[in-house]
């Protein structure tokens, strides 16, 4: 990664088996997206985007009445 993109989210998870589940959040730049997927890629290693799954949106978004507070305040 050098440094590039930074991870701000990580799970691992395994019931003794000979594999595990890991849940790796990153913060990468916009620009940066096509050459972070190919560093992924070039891993080896299985994944998925979650990026645009709805419940990782609101899993990870702040509260409602916590967005309401901020935009008042704005």
């Amino acid at each position: 990664m050098a440094g590039r993109w930074s991870i701000s989210l990580f799970h691992y998870r395994n019931h003794a088996a000979a594999n595990a589940r890991i849940l790796a959040g990153f913060l990468v730049p916009q620009e940066d997206e096509d050459a972070f997927h190919r560093f992924l890629e070039e891993t080896g290693y299985p994944f998925i985007d979650e990026t645009e799954n709805v419940a990782c949106i609101e899993f990870l978004s702040a509260p409602v009445t916590v967005k309401a507070q901020l935009k008042a305040a704005l």
